[in-house]
C-alpha cells in the first residue's frame, strides 16, 4: 500500500502536537505548583522529578497504543474513541493517585482521593461513550447513504449538520452523488443519442441507397430504353450519392471534432470576399425560391482564418435560413468589425425556432422538426459541426430567434 505524503505528514504533525502537549503541562503544572505554594527548590525538584517520570510514562503509554495501531485494530470507532478516554482516565488516575501517596499524610485523605478519582474517571468515559456514539452515527448514516450509491440510488444524500470533519465529509460525498447523478443523466442521454443515431443514420443512408439501387437495377435490366429517361435516372443517382458522400463527410467532420484532431489551414483572408463568395453561390438558390439574399461587409478586414471551414459554416447557415423561409422573405449575411472580434450574422425572415428547441439547437443529431427530410437539416450534424469549427477557430457562436418573426447567427471569431 502506498502512503501519501500528505498522510506521512500529518502523521508526523500529530506526534509532534502531542508531545508539546504533554511538554506544555509539565510546565503549566510545575508553574502552578511554584505560583501557588511557593515550595523550597529541594520540593520543586522532586515535583519536577515526579512530573517528568509519570509524564514520560503517560507519554510513552499513549504513543505505544497509537503507534500499534489501537485505533485501526479496534472492533468499531465507537470503542476506539471509548478506549481512548478510558486510557486517559486511568493515566489520570495512576498519576493524581500517586501524588497523592505522596503528597497525602492522612490515609483517610488517601481513601477519599481514590473514590473521586475512579467517580471522575467513570464520568469521564461515560461521557467518552456518550459523545462516541453521537459521532459514529453520523458516521454510519454517510456509511448507510454510500452503500445506497454503490447499490445504484444515485440520488442518495445525506444530512448535512454542523462544521466538522464530518459535516465536510457529508457536503463532499452529497457533491460527489450530485456529480455522479449528472453524470449518469448525461450517460443516458448519450446511449439515447446513439440509439437515434443509428436510426436517423440508417434512414438517411438507406433512403439513397435503396433510389440508387433501383435506378442500377433498371438500367442493367434494360428496362429504360429512350436516352432522356436514362439520363434523368442518373441525375437522380448523381444527386443521391452526393447525398450520401455529404452525409459521409458530415459524419467524419464530426469525429474529428470530438477526437479534437481536427487540422485548420490558417490563411489572411478577407472576410468580405468570403462573404461575398458564399453569396454568390446561393443566389441562384434564392432566386428560384423567391428569397430575397443580401449581403453587407462593414470594413471586416483581413483575418486568418480557414477559409473552407468558416465557407462551411456559412453555407450551411444560409442554407438553413433558405430552407426555413418562405417566398418573399429576407434572408441577409452581414459582417463587421468589432475590436478584436470579426462578427458574421446570418439573419432570416423565416418561421423561426421554437424556445424549447434553442437550447438544443447544437446538440449532435438534435432536430426540432418532427419531419426528417434532408432539406430540413439531414441527420441533424450541420449546426454541431458548425459550432465545433467556429470553435475550433476560438470563436463562438450563437442563435437569437422569435417564433413567426426569423432566427439571427452570429458568428464572433478573434481577429488581431
Amino acid at each position: 500500500m502506498t502512503v501519501l505524503p500528505r498522510s506521512l505528514n500529518r502523521s508526523r504533525s500529530l506526534t509532534t502536537r502531542f508531545l508539546a502537549g504533554v511538554l506544555g503541562t509539565v510546565v503549566l503544572g510545575l508553574g502552578l505548583f511554584w505560583l501557588s505554594m511557593h515550595p523550597p527548590m529541594g520540593d520543586l525538584a522532586l515535583m519536577t522529578a515526579f512530573l517528568a517520570i509519570t509524564a514520560l510514562f503517560s507519554a510513552v503509554a499513549g504513543y505505544a497504543a497509537y503507534r500499534f495501531g489501537w485505533l485501526q485494530q479496534a472492533p468499531g470507532l465507537r470503542w476506539a474513541i471509548f478506549g481512548t478516554c478510558a486510557l486517559s482516565s486511568l493515566l489520570t488516575f495512576g498519576n493524581v493517585w500517586l501524588t497523592a501517596r505522596l503528597m497525602f499524610a492522612s490515609e483517610h485523605d488517601l481513601q477519599l482521593a481514590t473514590v473521586l478519582l475512579v467517580f471522575a474517571g467513570g464520568i469521564a468515559m461515560a461521557l467518552g461513550y456518550f459523545f462516541a456514539e453521537a459521532i459514529t452515527e453520523r458516521i454510519a448514516g454517510l456509511n448507510d447513504a454510500t452503500r445506497e450509491l454503490a447499490q445504484g440510488k444515485l440520488d442518495t444524500r445525506v444530512t448535512v449538520a454542523g462544521r466538522d470533519e464530518v459535516a465536510t465529509l457529508a457536503r463532499t460525498f452529497n457533491d460527489m452523488a450530485a456529480q455522479l447523478q449528472a453524470a449518469d443523466r448525461k450517460q443516458r442521454e448519450l446511449d439515447q443519442l446513439r440509439r437515434d443515431l443509428i436510426a436517423w443514420i440508417s434512414h438517411d443512408l438507406q433512403t439513397p441507397l435503396a433510389s440508387v439501387r433501383v435506378i442500377v437495377e433498371a438500367l442493367a435490366d434494360g428496362m429504360v430504353e429512350d436516352s432522356e429517361t436514362t439520363r434523368r435516372y442518373l441525375r437522380t443517382a448523381q444527386r443521391d450519392v452526393e447525398a450520401l458522400s455529404s452525409l459521409i463527410d458530415d459524419l467524419f467532420q464530426m469525429a474529428q471534432l470530438d477526437a479534437g484532431g481536427l487540422m485548420l489551414d490558417l490563411t489572411p483572408t478577407d472576410v468580405g470576399d468570403l462573404v461575398s463568395d458564399t453569396l454568390e453561390s446561393f443566389t441562384p438558390l434564392a432566386g428560384t425560391r423567391g428569397i430575397t439574399l443580401v449581403g453587407a461587409s462593414d470594413d471586416a478586414g483581413v483575418v486568418p482564418l480557414d477559409p473552407r471551414r468558416i465557407g462551411r459554416v456559412l453555407a450551411n447557415l444560409i442554407g438553413n435560413a433558405l430552407a426555413h423561409t418562405p417566398a418573399g422573405g429576407t434572408v441577409t449575411i452581414k459582417a463587421r468589425r468589432a475590436g478584436r472580434t470579426v462578427e458574421i450574422a446570418v439573419s432570416d425572415t423565416g418561421a423561426g425556432i421554437a424556445a424549447h428547441d434553442l437550447p438544443h439547437i447544437f446538440d449532435s443529431f438534435y432536430r426540432g422538426e418532427p419531419a426528417r427530410t434532408r432539406l430540413a437539416g439531414g441527420a441533424g450534424l450541420g449546426l454541431a459541426i458548425a459550432r465545433g469549427l467556429v470553435e475550433a477557430h476560438g470563436g463562438r457562436i450563437e442563435v437569437t430567434s422569435a417564433e413567426g418573426v426569423g432566427t439571427t447567427f452570429t458568428l464572433r471569431i478573434p481577429a488581431p
